[in-house]
C-alpha cells in the first residue's frame, strides 16, 4: 500500500496524485491508465439504478468507488484529473468541462435563475463578456458592470436580485489586480438575511492555482480555462469549475444536462503531462517574464509596462500579498501587458512584423502555452468589445512568456522595435 499523501508538498503530491483510493487502484501503474469507454458494464439492473441514485451526491476521494455508467455522468480518468486540481486549489469538488467557456457558462449557469442579476467587472475576457452581453438578458438575467478594483463601486451595483459577482484577477489582459478578501466580504455583508446568497465567482485563468488560491481568501466558485497554463502544451482544450460541496450537485447535474464534459483522452494528457510539469514551467516562465518586462519598461518606444513581478506595477503591495505559489514565494505569473508610445511607432505594425520576422515570440490567441505569444486583444481575444468601454485603448499588446531563453524572446522583440521604428 503506497504512503498517503498527507504531509507531502503540493509541488510532490500533484506529480504523484491519490495512487490508491476506494476510488482508483492504480498502485501498479507508474502513469495513470486512459479509459475510453463511452458506456460502463453493470452487474444488474439494482446496481444500475444505484448509480443513478447515487449521482450527483458529493463524496470524497476516499469514498466507496462510485458506480460508473456513462461518460457523460462520470467517469475514472477525468475525476482523477478533478481531483489533482481540486487538491491544487483547495477546494471540496472541482469538475471538468470541454473548454474554459463551458466551465464560466457552468459556473453560473448552475446557479442563475430567471430574474437573478450578475454584478461582472468592466472587462472581461472577450467571450465572456459577449455571454453576458448577448446571451444573459434573453434568459431574464439582468447584468450590471462594475470596477471591481474599487470595492465601493461593487457594493453600489448591488441590488436585492445580485446572485453572482463575476470577474477575474489578474483581469484579462491588463493584469489589474481585484482584492479577493474585500470582495468576498462585500458579498458575505450581502448575503445577511437573504435566502439564497450572494456567490463570489473567479476567473482564476491567468493566476492558476499555483500563483493563487483564491477560496483561500474567501471566494466560492472559480474557474479555470484548462487549454492555458494548467494544460501547458497548447494540445488540449478544456475547462473547470471548483468550489465547496454544497454547490457540487448542481454543477454536476449542469454539466450532466448541458452536455459540456471534457472527454478523458483530453483529461489524461492534461493530467499527465499538463499538471505535474506546472511548478517547473511557471517559475521558469515568470523567471523570463521579469526579464522580459524589465527590459520592455526601459525602451524608449513603450509608452507602459503592466506586469506584477515589477516594482512600478501599480497595484504591487496587492499582488505581493494575494499572488503567492505552494511554499508561499511570491508569484506574479507569465503574462505581460504593454503599449507602445503610438506617436512613434505603431502596435499594429510591431505586432505585423513580429508575426512575420520573429524565431521564438508567435502571433496566436490563448496563453500558458510552451512557446512565448504575443496578440492584440482590442483587435482579437476582446474584440466583443467593440474597441468601446474598457477596449477603447486600441494599441494593448498581451504578451504570454513560454520556455524560451529570455535573451532571444528580447532578441526578437528589440529587432521588432528597431524595424518598425526606421519606418516611421
Amino acid at each position: 500500500m503506497p504512503r498517503p499523501a498527507a504531509g507531502y508538498k503540493k509541488t510532490t503530491r500533484i506529480v504523484h496524485g491519490p495512487a490508491r483510493t476506494e476510488r482508483w487502484d492504480y498502485s501498479h501503474h507508474a502513469v495513470p491508465p486512459l479509459t475510453a469507454s463511452t458506456t460502463f458494464r453493470l452487474e444488474s439492473v439494482e446496481r444500475g439504478a444505484r448509480g443513478f441514485t447515487e449521482f450527483g451526491r458529493f463524496s470524497d476521494e476516499d469514498a466507496k468507488a462510485p458506480v460508473y455508467i456513462y461518460d457523460r455522468l462520470d467517469e475514472p480518468t477525468r475525476g482523477l484529473l478533478e481531483t489533482q486540481i481540486a487538491a491544487m486549489e483547495g477546494t471540496d469538488f472541482c469538475l471538468a468541462f470541454a473548454s474554459g467557456m463551458a466551465a464560466v457558462s457552468g459556473a453560473m449557469g448552475a446557479v442563475l435563475e430567471a430574474g437573478d442579476e450578475v454584478v461582472a467587472h468592466t472587462l472581461l475576457y472577450g467571450c465572456t463578456h459577449s455571454l453576458l452581453t448577448n446571451w444573459y438578458p434573453k434568459q431574464g438575467i439582468k447584468v450590471r458592470r462594475a470596477d471591481f478594483t474599487d470595492p465601493k463601486a461593487v457594493a453600489r451595483a448591488l441590488t436585492k436580485r445580485t446572485r453572482v459577482l463575476y470577474f477575474e484577477s489578474p483581469v484579462n489582459p491588463t493584469l489589474d489586480l481585484v482584492d479577493l478578501r474585500s470582495i468576498a466580504e462585500l458579498a458575505a455583508k450581502a448575503s445577511a438575511g437573504r435566502r439564497r446568497r450572494v456567490l463570489t465567482v473567479i476567473d482564476n485563468t491567468f493566476a492558476t492555482p499555483f500563483c493563487q488560491r483564491p477560496t483561500e481568501h474567501g471566494i466560492d466558485l472559480v474557474v479555470h480555462s484548462l487549454t492555458k497554463n494548467i494544460g501547458g502544451f497548447g494540445t488540449e482544450v478544456g475547462g473547470a469549475v471548483c468550489g465547496p460541496k454544497a454547490l457540487f450537485p448542481q454543477v454536476m447535474s449542469y454539466r450532466k444536462d448541458y452536455g459540456g464534459i471534457l472527454s478523458p483522452k483530453a483529461a489524461w494528457n492534461i493530467l499527465v503531462y499538463g499538471v505535474p510539469t506546472i511548478p517547473l514551467r511557471i517559475k521558469r516562465q515568470q523567471y523570463s517574464a521579469l526579464q522580459v518586462a524589465r527590459f520592455l519598461e526601459s525602451h524608449p518606444l513603450v509608452k507602459e509596462v503592466r506586469y506584477p513581478g515589477l516594482d512600478s506595477f501599480p497595484q504591487r503591495a496587492l499582488a505581493l500579498r494575494q499572488l503567492r505559489d505552494f511554499d508561499g514565494g511570491f508569484a506574479p505569473g507569465n503574462m505581460i501587458y504593454f503599449r507602445l508610445d503610438e506617436r512613434k511607432v505603431s502596435g499594429v505594425k510591431f505586432v505585423n512584423h513580429v508575426a512575420k520576422n520573429a524565431y521564438c515570440v508567435t502571433l496566436a490567441v490563448s496563453l500558458g502555452h510552451t512557446k512565448t505569444l504575443i496578440e492584440m486583444p482590442s483587435a482579437m481575444t476582446h474584440s466583443a468589445y467593440a474597441g468601446a468601454g474598457p477596449m477603447r485603448e486600441h494599441g494593448g499588446i498581451r504578451l504570454s512568456i513560454g520556455l524560451e531563453s529570455p535573451g532571444d524572446v528580447i532578441k526578437d522583440l528589440d529587432a521588432s522595435l528597431k524595424a518598425v521604428s526606421k519606418k516611421r
